[in-house]
């Protein structure tokens, strides 16, 4: 049987920066299994591709800290190992009293956070970032930028590959046991005992955890987020990207613009309850994992919410009327018709929710005597990836230590 001092279980953005952190800073043998045959197949490879500089995160959370330090180290990442990212910068539209009025946390927590920012007062000083864009004010941040986020990842699993990393594709981690000292991991292609085990599954992070014993209240509810692209010969009508002012009362931003790297300008995400982990179509449907969604008394504590059940209704017509995607893509930019917006990919958000029905909304990750669990690892998750995957490895390092005494 094979056996690794540490075997981390998903190979996406957060599971590879854990072994490049870990690979660097000790000699344990490391293993990365991935379930699917090529990597970035699920969140990793499925999002938008901004990094977040961190305005919009409170002061003194995690992920202010991981949003603002990772957005910096991926920058420097990239150029070193020649990704592409484009420093684009990105405008957040106010339309309305109250929206402006929330330009100002925005302005606010950028300063704590260190931030660089601009406050635009008018339509004429938004046309100047924006010529299409409509709103009375608006935020600007310079520092945003936009990322290949699969050529990202493989530039992560060539760095580990590199520093003598194992990196196994095609394993799907099918079953959990613990051992007197360490785990015996059963997969679809091999078993694997490990002394240390991180557990970065992703979608499945959650039901990988409870096989052991561990994070029993909570369970990942997935949401989907599907993006249209705007015709080629209409992509001018956003030159970079293009936010609505985020409403602290819901849980998602709601439908924006980005321009990839590229060229190519997305519109989305809407945010929909999906029926299946990897229910990546809104005909798609996995009837035990819906099954388990509808009976989780989270999930049913989640839509006692007025808001809640409004929001889901509002993202849920957006996934099945184009029009009603386009209408709200027109708030920002009333040019776009309906015409010049194209279907394109969709990802799956792994949303933890706790069993008193609250949407996790800080990064997660549950220590346990030889393991860490991460089981939130919510946007800005790709911005964050390095720092976070920094702090998962030295979690490992200091339960290396501890044993060792």
């Amino acid at each position: 049987m094979i056996h690794h001092d540490v075997t981390i279980v998903g190979g996406g953005c957060v599971g590879l920066s854990t072994a490049k952190h870990l690979s660097e800073q000790t000699d344990l043998d490391i293993a990365v299994l991935e379930k699917e045959h090529h990597l970035a197949e699920h969140q990793s490879g499925r999002n938008s591709g901004v990094l977040h500089p961190g305005f919009n995160y409170p002061p003194d959370s995690k992920k202010a800290q991981f949003a603002t330090e990772g957005t910096r180290r991926m920058k420097e990442y990239c150029a070193k190992h020649d990704v592409p990212c484009d420093e684009l910068g990105v405008l957040v539209v106010a339309k309305t009293d109250r929206e402006e009025a929330h330009l100002d946390v925005l302005a606010s927590q950028a300063d704590a956070n260190g931030v660089e920012y601009e406050r635009l007062d008018s339509q004429a000083a938004i046309a100047e970032h924006e010529p299409h864009a409509v709103g009375q004010a608006a935020f600007y941040a310079p520092e945003a930028a936009s990322v290949d986020s699969q050529q990202y990842i493989y530039a992560l699993a060539r760095e580990i590959q590199q520093n003598g990393v194992s990196l196994y594709t095609g394993h799907a981690v099918e079953r959990i046991r613990e051992r007197s000292s360490g785990y015996q991991l059963t997969t679809s292609n091999s078993n694997i005992e490990t002394t240390y085990l991180v557990n970065a599954a992703g979608l499945y992070a959650d039901t990988l955890a409870q096989q052991v014993g561990v994070g029993d209240g909570y369970q990942v509810i997935p949401f989907r987020g599907e993006y249209y692209e705007v015709t080629p010969d209409q992509s001018e009508l956003c030159k970079t990207m293009i936010y609505p002012t985020p409403d602290p009362e819901l849980p998602f931003l709601g439908v924006h613009y980005t321009r990839r790297t590229d060229g190519k300008v997305i519109v989305g995400p809407n945010a929909v309850l999906a029926f299946g982990r990897e229910a990546y179509e809104n005909t798609d449907i996995n009837l035990s994992e819906f099954k388990d969604i509808l009976a989780y008394d989270g999930f049913r504590k989640l839509l006692q919410s007025q808001t809640m059940l409004s929001v889901a209704w509002s993202e849920l017509n957006k996934s099945y009327r184009k029009k009603a995607f386009t209408k709200a893509a027109q708030r920002l930019v009333p040019e776009v018709e309906n015409d010049h917006l194209h279907k394109s990919y969709s990802g799956i958000r792994a949303q933890l929710v706790s069993d008193d029905g609250e949407l996790v909304k800080d990064p997660l990750a549950i220590e346990t005597e030889d393991a860490v669990h991460v089981l939130n690892a919510v946007s800005p998750g790709l911005t964050s990836s390095l720092p976070f995957g920094e702090y998962v490895a030295e979690k490992i390092i200091e339960l290396d230590d501890r044993s060792s005494c």
